[in-house]
């Protein structure tokens, strides 16, 4: 039992690692993407190799356990939600890498209004929070999580219908504007895997899944 209880704190410590690691490919993709940087970009597309590897250790960590221990109740939902909260990570830093990619093809910018920085301020706040709910066992956060994600939405959107309106109005901002729809579309992605990160959170906490609650909550008929 004391190996099983050492394997649960370097899977809990694993997941952190992986986490900070992520959180600072954000924080340097936001800044490739303010400054046009190069330099930075590659910094993101470095680290990337960092997330893949901790993928592989936890996952196998993950099965060893479950193969070994025959863990029960709350230390299965853990293991098990472990197994999705480790590659809605890498995810994260996959998405980063797609936006750092960007980074130098979106200058001079065509986005005058702040809302891209607000994107990615709000999409890092969601994954912050996401991670600080599975540090501290707080579902009350986890839900804030998974409430967030309609404001990134409805962003997400209203920064879409400006990028065609500008193509339509200049077509020489058209390849600028292509470009930062996939970067808009990557940051609503990564707000969707800090979404997904809380739900498994409330599911460890309270053995209940918090995905597609209207089939939960009207569940369907038996057949005769």
């Amino acid at each position: 039992m004391r190996q099983f209880d050492q394997e649960l704190r370097d899977l809990r410590d694993g997941i952190l690692a992986m986490a900070g690691l992520a959180e600072e490919m954000i924080d340097l993709t936001s800044l490739a993407l303010r400054e046009r940087s190069r330099t930075k970009a590659d910094e993101v597309l470095s680290l990337d190799r960092g997330l893949d590897e901790w993928e592989l250790k936890l996952d196998r960590l993950c099965i060893d356990m479950l193969a070994l221990r025959a863990p029960a109740a709350g230390d299965l939902r853990l293991i098990a939600s472990s197994l999705k909260i480790v590659p809605e990570l890498e995810r994260i830093g996959d998405h980063c890498c797609n936006i750092a990619r960007r980074a130098t093809y979106v200058h001079p910018p065509i986005l005058t209004s702040g809302s891209l920085e607000r994107l990615a301020q709000e999409t890092r706040s969601m994954v912050r929070m996401a991670v600080d709910s599975f540090i501290g066992s707080d579902a009350g956060l986890a839900r804030t999580v998974i409430q967030a994600d309609d404001s990134v939405d409805m962003l997400y959107g209203q920064i879409y219908r400006e990028l065609l309106r500008l193509m339509m109005a200049d077509p020489l901002c058209i390849e600028r504007a292509s470009h930062l729809i996939l970067v808009i579309k990557n940051w609503e992605r990564i707000a969707d895997q800090a979404t997904n990160i809380a739900e498994e959170v409330l599911f460890i906490l309270e053995g209940r899944s918090a995905k597609h609650t209207y089939l939960q909550d009207n569940p369907p008929e038996k057949q005769a």
